[in-house]
Parts: C-alpha cells; structure tokens; sequence
C-alpha cells in the first residue's frame, strides 16, 4: 500500500495514542477469558433443579430402573426430549452420555473402521476426506485430524456453505466422504442453513460416494436470542430426495442445562443407528439413564424446555449486545473490521484486515485477554489469510466482558495501524 507523507505522518501519530493507551491497560493486570463457549454460572443455575429431583424415585416413566444395566438406545423419555430438540421421529433417536463431540467421534470411527450401512469403511478408500465450511468449529476438525481423514475446506455464505463449491468438489473427487454443519447459528459465524441450501445438501448423496455422509452438529438448535429462527428440517429433505442414509444428527444439552453433566444425542436412518449400535454395544452396556432420568423429570414437555431457553436468552442478549456495540462504535465506518451480528448460539465472528488477527490476539493476550488462537476456525489451524477472529461472550460477567472488549477493539486498531505503516 502506497501512502503519501501526510498519510504517514497521521497513521504514527495515531499509533503513537494507541500505543499510549495500550500500555495503560497493560499495567491493570488483567485476566479475562474470551477463548470458549462457555456457559455462564448464571447459566449453570438456572439447571440446579436438576439436584433432588428425582428424590428417591428411578423409575422411568416404562417401569425400568434406571439404576441398573442394559439400555443401549437410553430411556425412552430422554429420546424423546431429543426429538423434541431435532424435529424428528422418536425411534430414530438414540440418547447417550454428556457429550455429542464424544457420539460425534464414534461415528466418524465406525465410518472410518467399519463403514455405514454395508458401505466400504473409509480406511480401506486410498485418500478420504471431509469438506468443512470455515470459518468452522474447531473440534469438528481436532477429529479428522486424530484419524488421519484429510480436509478441504468449502467458504461459508449468509446462507450455508457455497453449495457451488461443494458440489464441484464432490462432482470431482470420489474420495470426499463427510461433511461437518453447524447448521443453526453456525460456529463461529452465526448464519442459519437456508431452505435452498438444506434442499441441496439433501440431494448431495446423489452425486458422491455411497458412503458419504453429513455430520449435521445441530448444537445450537434451541438457542435463540430473540424471535425463533426457522431451520429447514434436513431429514424430511433427505427423504424427499431419497437419500435419508447420507445425514447423521446430532445436539445436547450441554448448553441448556449443566454443560459437563448433559444428555447427548443421535439421530439417524434406521441404517445408521444399527452401524452406530453395533459397534457401541461393544464399549458400554449403557448410558447413564439417571441424568437422563433427570431430565427427562426437568423437560416432561417441550414447553418447559422453551420456558427454560428463554431465560438463558435473557441472560446472554446483553453480553452478546455488548460485543456488537463496541464493534458497531469503534468499526462501523472503517475498514478495519468486518463481522456478522448473530441472531442466536454462542459466538461472533469477526474478520480483521489480511494478516493482521494473530498480532490482535498476541496483543490481547499480553494485555490479559485471551481469546481463541488464530487459526482455530480453520483445518490444522490454518487461517489461510489470518483474518478470523472468533469471540465467545457468555461466560465472563457483563462487567468484565465489557472490560474485555475494550481491550480488543484498542488491540484490533493497533495492530492494524503496525500493519499499514509496515506494508507502506
């Protein structure tokens, strides 16, 4: 970028103020956290019911006990609650243990080891891979990366994933057996699937490999901020097209009640969950069917649920409010900054100029704020033009976020000014 002296001599005196005011905050000490979605404690409490509930009684509401063995596919009530969550049929549910990444990695392994539904398993394939919408979550890829699956990453759109693109990489390698979605507020960038972009990624089965499958981590499928954003429902698309054996589901409660001591679960084909059940019959006896139990005994209908995720969105609007307050006011008429504005889940995703995100977290990091790497929203931690930046407001106080926001936007604008007297 070529500048003249008078545009030079301004970008030094405002580096100068930044650098001023960025010492200053250094001196405060600071520790605030800004790398996780995490819910908030306020967040946590609002589940403590779940203690004592069930006082005594572990019957589930068939009769069985759920202190002892046996119940691979979870107590009906919990399955249920799951298909309440994923809008699908309750025998095409299967409830587990705390943890959808944990359901997650044991489907791409039985995928990986044995195959799905009588299909060739993917490390007999010379070169399998998964395509992955970035920016993207960062666990989704710490799975293909442990076994050794490679990945190609597809762009994201403000509608889904570029349906062009990923169709012509489908179209034109045999090899492409998995894709990861976020479908509803995506991770990081908040975008819901459009009913165009579901109806396509129904027919993708079409056009790929047999064993081809989408991972569809519906994660954030009740976590609406304000008004209820509609997500077109991909398994009655997929059985329009005829391909319902192409999409595994998957969410939790992780973030609805106590994030370390959820219910997870699983939807499928009939195809699927037998592939999945086969090989799990092989590592448990069962779930722990008295978490389950409880919250079965917390959610008995769909409408205590949504009671529920409204407090949680009465609790996160204001952080979330907070972040895009402080990027509107200091980024809106510039050109340092770009970033989308969720309408629920629990991130936002902003982009610095090119080459400039890893020295905003350096520089936040030093001044006491951590925030997730730069990298992390892309494969092997690869942001190829080292722009992304993902924020996670929901776990600090709305005192400290706000703290902490001040310290990036000061850090985005420094490191941005170093970049353009650097390039000049």
């Amino acid at each position: 970028m070529r500048i003249d002296n008078a545009q030079r001599d301004q970008l030094q005196q405002w580096q100068q103020e930044l650098e001023q005011q960025y010492q200053r905050i250094c001196q405060h000490n600071l520790s605030l956290d800004l790398t996780r979605g995490k819910p908030s404690a306020d967040q946590l409490g609002l589940s403590d019911g779940l203690d004592g509930i069930l006082n005594g009684d572990y019957r589930a509401p068939d009769g069985a006990d759920t202190r002892n063995y046996g119940g691979l596919d979870g107590i009906a009530a919990a399955r249920e609650l799951g298909a309440d969550v994923l809008q699908v049929p309750f025998d095409e549910v299967l409830a587990g243990g705390n943890s959808s990444l944990t359901l997650m990695y044991h489907a791409v392994l039985t995928g990986y080891l044995f195959g799905f539904a009588g299909n060739q398993p993917w490390k007999d394939m010379s070169a399998p891979k998964f395509l992955c919408p970035v920016p993207g979550y960062d666990r989704h890829f710490a799975i293909c990366e442990q076994l050794g699956i490679a990945m190609e990453t597809v762009p994201m759109t403000a509608t889904g994933p570029d349906m062009d693109v990923l169709e012509q990489k489908i179209r034109e390698d045999d090899q492409v057996i998995g894709l990861w979605c976020v479908p509803k507020f995506s991770n990081p960038t908040g975008v819901t699937y459009d009913a165009d972009t579901v109806d396509r990624l129904a027919q993708l089965a079409k056009i790929a490999n047999p064993g081809f499958r989408i991972f569809w981590d519906n994660a954030y499928a009740i976590h609406d901020l304000d008004h209820q954003v509609k997500l077109p429902n991909i398994r009655e698309a997929a059985l329009g097209n005829e391909t319902a054996d192409s999409v595994i589901q998957f969410a939790s409660t992780s973030k609805v009640t106590h994030a370390g001591a959820g219910v997870a679960f699983v939807s499928a084909s009939p195809a699927n969950l037998a592939s999945l059940k086969q090989q799990m019959s092989a590592m448990t006896i069962g779930p722990d069917k008295v978490n389950q139990l409880r919250h079965a005994r917390l959610f008995p209908e769909l409408t205590q649920l949504k009671e529920h995720m409204q407090k949680h969105a009465e609790i996160l609007r204001p952080k979330f409010a907070c972040v895009l307050e402080h990027l509107e006011k200091n980024f809106a008429d510039s050109d340092l900054g770009e970033w989308e504005s969720p309408k629920g889940g629990y991130f936002v995703s902003f982009n610095t100029r090119p080459d400039v995100a890893s020295e905003v977290i350096r520089l936040s990091a030093e001044a006491g704020v951590k925030l997730t790497p730069a990298g992390a929203t892309f494969p092997y931690g690869k942001d190829p033009e080292n722009t992304n930046i993902r924020i996670a407001p929901s776990f600090p106080p709305l005192e400290e976020l706000d703290t902490a926001m001040s310290v990036f936007v000061l850090c985005v604008k420094l490191a941005s000014v170093r970049k353009a007297l650097e390039a000049a």
